[in-house]
């Protein structure tokens, strides 16, 4: 059985209780590599949204009322069929997203992970017994929070919506699933299908692609009462601005710029080597990519020549047909926004030390060297394959350049584990990573960032899901009815 392979089930459709024709149309797919379209997927109109929703709050009180271990059962055959279907499902990362192998390869063991981690969740602990000055039992208690909306990106489309989709439904939720329409198969598609095999209740799971309409819609939708937001900062906004007028709580994953500080006595060679991966890996588009590398006065030179020297010997190309490091961009527009920015810092002073160039969608791993804080590439979150790379003199320093950006995601620090420490303590971020670059995501450990980064860890791990996907009811229980002065 395969799980993509019967495009005429899937095709053009989005899921609301079943595969259905969108009425919002369709939208093909296509490979950034090559231009050739893959298929087609349906586009979910205001409308077909406010049916899901409608249609989600009442398969959601069926599925919060089965026994755990039979919601259990569901994450756990779902986690199997991510493993069974491993390459499948890879083939479709690869093309759609322009991913190279190994990134499909990790999206769909950590997409097992997530559901093996959510698995535990449903016989997990629930609440807690208070206590009281009456004469009663008090309890605080976990209950589900009803129809979650999950609106993932096209950068890593899997993993980040089964990160949410996963937990949301082990806890008892009904779930509106609106992928980025350009990695809808990979990362809406496919989360459909296995679900289904998992034996998910028809309308506990929706499949809602489409754009800003349809994204507004998952958000306004009467039902909803959580959603599940990762993708940019500026959308991300909007998203927490909809939600808090309609009263809604919102978990937002958003941008990052996020800091690699190379201290002085760090062995340059692996330096070098975890500086490329952080930039360079899937074309970095990564909202945890190394987008500005702080590297001590004293090794300062030779980091930016061995940074360079990575560069300009990675292959790129078409992840489908070639071993390749980085593949294509995902479009046009993000294309031509990574070689402004790339322009315009030179443009101010920055010194190309790699790359700058591109074919097509495929851009060049770039490093650019000496660049002050205002230069464009230092100050923007750039979401392709670009290395600023700018010195320090100290400590305080750093910790003062690291903290001077609105972002707060990840911080990677290279050399002695002791200063590394005192530097951790001191910046801003939602993530620190000593002796390793910025980017990484365990299903079982908290994941988010601070400030323009989101609000805070919202994925991963027992505590930030039953956080981010239960209310906490309050409960008391007497033996008899309480006597009243009245």
């Amino acid at each position: 059985m395969a799980l993509l392979d019967d495009v005429a089930l899937w095709g053009g459709k989005v899921n609301i209780g079943g595969w259905t024709e969108a009425a919002g149309g369709t939208q093909d797919v296509t490979e950034p590599a090559t231009g050739a379209t893959l298929g087609s997927v349906g586009t979910a109109s205001r409308e077909d949204v406010y049916r899901a929703a409608q249609v989600a709050a009442e398969a959601q009180r069926a599925w919060a009322a089965k026994k755990p271990e039979e919601r259990a059962a569901v994450l756990r055959r779902a986690g199997q069929l991510w493993e069974d279907h491993a390459a499948e499902v890879q083939d479709w990362i690869v093309r759609e997203s322009g991913g190279i192998p190994p990134k499909a390869q990790l999206e769909t063991h950590i997409a097992a992970n997530e559901c093996y981690e959510a698995a535990a969740l449903p016989s997990h602990p629930h609440g807690e017994v208070l206590t009281s000055d009456e004469d009663r039992w008090s309890f605080a208690r976990r209950r589900p929070v009803g129809v979650v909306s999950v609106i993932a990106p096209f950068n890593f489309p899997l993993i980040l919506s089964i990160r949410s989709v996963a937990p949301a439904l082990a806890l008892g939720n009904a779930v509106l699933l609106k992928p980025d329409p350009r990695t809808a198969v990979c990362g809406g598609v496919a989360l459909m299908r296995v679900f289904e095999e998992a034996g998910l209740p028809a309308g506990v799971l929706s499949l809602l692609p489409g754009g800003a309409e349809t994204g507004q819609a998952v958000v306004e939708a009467p039902e909803v009462r959580v959603v599940s937001f990762t993708g940019s900062t500026a959308a991300g906004r909007k998203v927490g601005e909809t939600a808090a007028r309609l009263l809604k709580r919102a978990h937002l994953e958003l941008g990052g710029n996020n800091a690699l500080i190379v201290l002085p006595g760090a062995d340059l060679a692996k330096a070098a080597s975890a500086g490329a991966f952080g930039s360079f890996m899937h074309q970095g588009q990564i909202c945890m990519t190394t987008g500005r590398h702080f590297v001590h006065e004293t090794v300062y030179e030779d980091y930016v020549a061995a940074l360079a020297e990575k560069a300009e010997h990675l292959p790129v190309g078409d992840p489908a047909t070639g071993q390749v490091a980085l593949g294509p961009i995902i479009d046009e527009r993000q294309r031509d926004r990574i070689h402004g920015i790339v322009e315009a810092s030179v443009a101010q002073g920055g010194r190309l030390a790699a790359g700058g160039s591109f074919e097509g969608l495929f851009y060049r791993p770039t490093v650019l060297a000496d660049l002050d804080l205002d230069n464009p590439a230092f100050a923007d979150e750039i979401f392709g394959p670009v290395a600023p790379v700018t010195r320090f003199t100290s400590v305080d320093e750093v910790v003062d350049l690291v903290n001077a950006n609105e972002y707060g995601l990840s911080v990677g620090i290279l050399g002695d584990v002791g200063t590394a420490m005192q530097i951790a303590d001191r910046v801003h971020s939602g993530k620190v990573h000593i002796n390793e670059q910025t980017v990484s995501d365990e299903a079982n450990a908290p994941f988010g960032g601070v400030g323009a980064s989101g609000t805070g860890a919202r994925f991963g791990g027992a505590t930030a899901n039953m956080d981010a996907f239960t209310e906490v009811q309050w409960l008391t229980m007497r033996p008899e009815i309480a006597p009243y002065p009245f």
